[in-house]
């Protein structure tokens, strides 16, 4: 077994945990459908997030070429995969006694999700500058377009609909460039 294989199996039950916990939660909202006010933006949001779960995941097999690694890269791959864990965690809110309006959760518990994607963006530059070498303008630039965006989330919650999209369209730039 090599270093990357051993340490991707931390990263892997992590962001497999990420993603049965969107799907969980997904599950009992369509089973509380009654009970739920569904909103897109909602969705949208948590489609993201599973976006950049995959991300990770397919992000993490590029590293298979480093042949030494340290114990901080090691640290910052589980910080970040537990970043994710936790945007995937308040994503969504579980329908529990009432009806749930997905857009006033998403208002609140989102602002949650993204302050754990804005430390997730901030694990960014490390992997790329550090462990991919690759040029630093760029690797500070992309990270820092979602910063600013999950800071007007957390600060603005009312514009959550347009945060939303926005998100969407940058996590499908950050796809288009990482894969």
């Amino acid at each position: 077994m090599t270093q990357h294989e051993y340490i991707f199996i931390a990263v892997s039950i992590i962001l497999g945990l990420a993603i049965t916990r969107l799907l969980h939660t997904a599950a009992m909202i369509t089973r509380a459908h009654s009970r739920v006010i569904f909103h897109w933006s909602s969705a949208i949001w948590t489609g993201s997030i599973m976006l950049y779960i995959l991300q990770l995941w397919w992000v993490g097999w590029g590293l298979r070429t480093i042949e030494q690694w340290a114990f901080p890269d090691f640290i910052i791959l589980v910080f970040g995969s537990s970043c994710i864990y936790g945007a995937a965690e308040m994503a969504l809110t579980a329908p529990e006694e009432g009806t749930v309006d997905m857009l006033k959760e998403s208002q609140q518990l989102g602002r949650l999700s993204a302050l754990s994607m804005l430390l997730y963006f901030l694990v960014g530059p490390y992997v790329n500058i550090v462990m991919y070498n690759n040029a630093i303008l760029p690797s500070i630039v992309v990270p820092t377009i979602g910063i600013v965006l999950m800071l007007l989330v957390i600060t603005i919650p009312a514009n959550f609909k347009l945060w939303s999209v926005l998100f969407s369209f940058y996590s499908l730039a950050v796809l288009a460039l990482t894969v």
